[in-house]
């Protein structure tokens, strides 16, 4: 399907050599991406780590993996051998390094823009966090840098890769089950108590809004179509938000928050009626996806790999020429300028005009 995530399988991957990859930022998400990018390399996406770069010198000396939502972040692997992995304070350092051919970007929101733009300047190929900016002319500006560089720049929207996420954006655009008449998106948890107090800054993090519920108005826009106004209500720790999509479903909605009582388990989820059949993924249950239809429930068998995997795979096949980006700064632009239009129906507490 033009566009969209390609099957993770190593039919898909020739010789090729092998990238050096840079990772900058190492709290939770880098932590993640260094597990992602050495899980391709097993399964033969050729790569290696050979540089870091953390303002905090126990990280860089090189700790084990910490704590995340999903049990599927959290290892005991050592991060890297320092014998082998250079470390650096400064990001522009690692960005000044020849021997890097692409980085991964996983520092605190507001710093993304300007690394972006400096990494692609240095000749590198850039996968960057989400959201990419709160703010729609950071991201604009990075999206403009992006189309004018040699080099690649993806935005990290793991949940395009997820494994019945794909599947589910698989099934909308084939008609398999007929046309969607509704779909319910739901992205839970508590707020993240790592990064100092960044979460905390709205500010700086945007809140649930921008942080948690990014993946669903993300998904919403890539599966279902861009919408023309936005209902949403709650707040930025909890927000439910109603999308009219012109020629799109009757009925598509998206709940994300992280105010709920410590030891509440994240999950994402989505409860999605065809013509045909109806679709409920709940990432707390075995299986995780069941398909109903005919009178009767069936699962789905879904890959094991993660959407970190699947994106990690993708962005090394899109450096290697064997695949167009399925996901790019301009379509991260779009949805910053989406979030902002969330925002002010929340603010207002009236429906607001998509940009």
């Amino acid at each position: 399907m033009p566009g969209g995530p390609l099957p993770i399988t190593l039919a898909a991957v020739s010789a090729r050599p092998r990238i050096r990859v840079g990772v900058v930022g190492l709290g939770f998400m880098g932590r993640t991406q260094i597990g992602a990018w050495r899980a391709a390399d097993a399964a033969g996406w050729p790569n290696e780590l050979v540089a870091v770069c953390d303002r905090a010198a126990v990280l860089a000396a090189g700790g084990r993996d910490g704590q995340g939502n999903l049990e599927t972040a959290r290892t005991s692997t050592p991060l890297f051998d320092r014998a082998r992995v250079r470390t650096f304070e400064k990001p522009e350092d690692l960005l000044g390094d020849a021997g890097i051919d692409a980085v991964s970007l996983c520092t605190p929101t507001p710093s993304h823009v300007e690394l972006a733009i400096a990494a692609l300047a240095a000749g590198k190929h850039v996968i960057v966090e989400k959201p990419i900016a709160i703010r729609s002319e950071d991201a604009e500006r990075l999206s403009d840098a992006a189309l004018r560089a040699k080099t690649l720049c993806m935005p990290a929207m793991c949940v395009r890769f997820w494994p019945g996420w794909s599947w589910l954006r698989e099934r909308v655009r084939a008609g398999t089950f007929g046309a969607v008449r509704s779909a319910v998106f739901r992205r839970l948890g508590t707020r993240p108590g790592w990064s100092n107090g960044f979460y905390e800054d709205y500010a700086q993090s945007g809140g649930a809004l921008f942080d948690l519920h990014v993946h669903d108005a993300d998904f919403v826009r890539w599966c279902l179509g861009a919408p023309a106004r936005v209902s949403t209500g709650g707040s930025l720790d909890h927000a439910t938000t109603i999308y009219s999509i012109p020629k799109g479903p009757a009925h598509v909605a998206a709940e994300g928050g992280w105010d709920h009582a410590a030891g509440f388990p994240f999950k994402m989820a989505y409860t999605v009626a065809f013509e045909g059949a109806t679709a409920d993924y709940d990432s707390l249950r075995e299986p995780k996806l069941l398909l109903s239809r005919d009178g009767k429930s069936e699962a789905v068998e879904l890959e094991t790999t993660t959407g970190y995997d699947g994106e990690i795979r993708h962005f090394a096949d899109a450096i290697a020429g064997k695949a167009d980006l399925a996901a790019t700064c301009g379509q991260a632009a779009a949805l910053v300028r989406m979030l902002e239009a969330e925002r002010r129906s929340l603010e207002s507490g009236a429906p607001a005009k998509c940009a």
